[in-house]
């Protein structure tokens, strides 16, 4: 749930010392979603705050998954492809998305 900002948010002006990379990181959050960084970081601190997905995330995925047509049937196959590849390499690592793939479509 975004939190609404409007003249009738309180507002609490703060300082912190925060590193570096974690500036960096606020600005490109602030300069992709067009908004200041006070801004970036309350999006921010609320979308973990709160736990789960927002409606609107949760509705692009569902899109996503019914566009490519993915069902239980094919989530079960993917994971099955990946856990036979993990077993083939021997290192329990990520396997080649591109390996997964193409048996996916096959």
């Amino acid at each position: 749930m975004a939190l609404p900002l409007s003249m009738a948010t309180p507002r609490i002006k703060t300082t912190y010392s925060l590193p570096v990379e974690t500036v960096a990181a606020l600005d490109r959050l602030a300069s992709r979603w067009g908004v200041s960084r006070s801004e970036a970081l309350v999006r921010a601190v609320a979308s973990v705050d709160e736990g789960a997905p927002t409606a609107d995330a949760l509705a692009a995925l569902d899109a996503w998954q019914s566009a490519i047509g993915l069902d239980a049937a094919r989530v079960r196959a993917w994971e099955a492809a990946v856990a036979e590849e993990r077993d083939a390499r021997g290192i329990g690592g990520v396997p080649s998305a591109r390996g997964v793939a193409e048996r996916l479509v096959e």
